[in-house]
């Protein structure tokens, strides 16, 4: 698949496919939206809040969530806070997530008939990882949604003057629900 994403991608650049997408670093929304790496919402999640190319920073996990204050999407807020002008967050879960009743054993079976030894996990372990909470995911989408904001908003490092706000969009529809 990446050699057939390799050829498709010479041809995109010799045509000038890339011109249409030209903008800057700078979110031109002062917005940065939170949300989950599921596949539908690849092209609906814009296509549902009207953001065209350059308007937000789009940060996506599985999910959609902050799990702690410190996490990478937690970082990835605060630098497009700081260095990028955002102003407003948007936490966007979505219905049918892979992520709610998503569990460290589910994740156990699979990595050691993958090949993953349980020796591996166990130095894992001792190296301070708990990878049962590292692997968990939510029960419910609006408690995690209410979580994530108040993670977001109550964080040290994040200006109170910065709006964030919570939403579970359809994954078929594509319509928000705002959960407060």
């Amino acid at each position: 698949m990446i050699d057939q994403i390799l050829s498709y991608n010479k041809t995109f650049v010799a045509q000038k496919g890339y011109e249409k997408y030209i903008t800057d670093k700078f979110p031109d929304k002062k917005l940065a939206v939170l949300s989950c790496m599921d596949t539908r919402l690849t092209e609906l999640l814009p296509a549902a809040l009207g953001l065209k190319n350059g308007d937000a920073k789009i940060i996506k996990n599985a999910g959609g969530l902050v799990i702690s204050a410190f996490d990478s999407a937690m970082r990835s807020l605060i630098v497009a806070i700081y260095e990028l002008g955002v102003q407003e967050i948007m936490v966007v879960a979505h219905s049918h997530c892979g992520a709610c009743h998503m569990n460290y054993d589910h994740f156990h079976h699979q990595m050691l008939a993958r090949g993953v030894s349980d020796e591996n996990l166990d130095t894992i372990r001792k190296c301070g990882i708990d990878l049962n909470s590292w692997l968990e995911g939510f029960k419910d989408t609006h408690t995690s949604v209410k979580k994530t904001v108040e993670t977001i908003s109550t964080h040290p490092l994040v200006p109170k003057d910065v709006a964030v706000r919570g939403f579970i969009i359809d994954s078929e529809t594509g319509e928000l629900e705002e959960i407060s």
